[in-house]
């Protein structure tokens, strides 16, 4: 499976979860996740798993085997997540962390995983008697990796004398738009929200040519980052339905065939009529475990008995997820996006054809996410249903 197959699926994946999290815990919210944090959160899981937990772990993630996955996960740390700012682009920070109760030694070749594959950071911690200070080690962490933006990504009481294992994953994205929209410009005007009220909301707007494409019932726009002297290419795409209401129907229709992502990227700047789209905020926190218990991905969560590779010591047995906790955050405006995301997992024991001038108009709710396209990649996925709600 080549780099570019595996990350479909995971695009795949990706789509899976927004649609699950659209349709539930952000039915009435503004939403934004980083599917591939959480992609590896289950990865270093799936390192330390055997036997049915395993082979649910790698079904769900469209994988074969553990190897596959690692050197996946390890391109991706490689190639992906590299900082470009050193070079001109987006500033990019991809960390990963384990935190271990210190009367559990990590087993050697899960050690090797965690340090040679995720360059994990992996701590000695007192859960059993400090259990309250380790997770405060942990929020600390990752508010330092997404440069302050996500404050707490294990919530109080998350953590306590029954966990043994944390694993944690934090994401920070900050990137110029190649063409900065100039903020004079800037106007308020009408966004039409679900509920059929309207608000008035700051909308960015440009003159220049705009890589847009129009198709059956709706539109995409592609805003490039400035770029560095890599070869990756990142760009924020807004899927925007022609309906008011159409975000449900679109969001079904993208997240229901493999590769239609792929398909319906616009790749031609076109001149555009009239053109605005909101400066918008969003933070939003998800117990992901609960998401993921819904499609299906159970055994990780159930203490069967399915996480023996982790750590030497015969109470190996007895682990399980307790819980992934994940946050995100991002901001669009005339400069371009800051984003974030951490997830943290808690281990514990058991007790068309185009015509001249296109419109875009992201006056309603719409879809979004953070690519790049040289892998075809997405860093970050959301949707925004009202720009004023943060």
């Amino acid at each position: 499976m080549d780099l570019r197959e595996s990350i479909t699926s995971q695009t795949d994946v990706a789509l899976t979860l927004t649609k699950n999290v659209l349709q539930t815990e952000a039915k009435d919210s503004n939403l934004l996740f980083s599917p591939l944090s959480i992609h590896v959160v289950l990865s270093l899981i799936a390192a330390g798993a055997k036997g049915p937990t395993l082979d649910q772990l790698l079904s769900f993630l469209k994988f074969k085997s553990n190897d596959q996955l690692s050197s996946f996960s390890s391109e991706l740390v490689s190639v992906v997540f590299a900082d470009g700012s050193p070079a001109g682009g987006p500033r990019l920070s991809f960390a990963n962390g384990v935190w271990l109760d210190r009367s559990l030694p990590l087993k050697p070749s899960f050690k090797q995983v965690v340090d040679n594959v995720y360059n994990a950071a992996s701590k000695l911690v007192d859960f059993q008697n400090k259990a309250v200070q380790a997770a405060g080690e942990v929020n600390m962490w990752a508010e330092k990796e997404t440069n302050g933006l996500i404050k707490e990504v294990l919530p109080p009481g998350s953590v306590d004398a029954s966990t043994r294992l944390i694993f944690a994953n934090a994401l920070y994205f900050k990137g110029a738009w190649n063409e900065a929209f100039d903020a004079s410009k800037t106007k308020d005007h009408d966004f039409h929200l679900i509920n059929g009220s309207s608000v008035k909301v700051p909308f960015m707007t440009s003159k220049k040519k705009q890589t847009v494409s129009a198709y059956d019932g709706f539109k995409v726009l592609g805003l490039p980052y400035k770029q560095g002297n890599d070869k990756r290419r990142f760009s924020m795409y807004f899927f925007l339905p022609d309906a008011k209401d159409g975000l449900p129907a679109l969001v079904e229709k993208v997240s229901s065939e493999s590769g239609f992502l792929e398909r319906h990227l616009p790749y031609q700047p076109v001149e555009v009529g009239e053109f605005r789209i909101p400066r918008f905020k969003i933070s939003f926190g998800l117990k992901a475990s609960e998401v993921l218990k819904r499609l299906g991905l159970v055994l990780p969560f159930s203490g069967e008995g399915g996480l023996t590779e982790m750590v030497d010591s015969p109470q190996g047995q007895n682990l399980y997820v307790s819980n992934i906790f994940h946050k995100s955050f991002i901001e669009v405006n005339e400069e371009g996006t800051e984003a974030a995301a951490a997830t943290s997992a808690v281990i514990a024991l058991r007790s068309l054809r185009i015509p001249q001038t296109i419109d875009f108009v992201a006056d309603h709710p719409f879809l979004f996410l953070i690519r790049e396209n040289a892998t075809g990649v997405v860093l970050f996925i959301g949707h925004v249903l009202n720009p004023l709600e943060n």
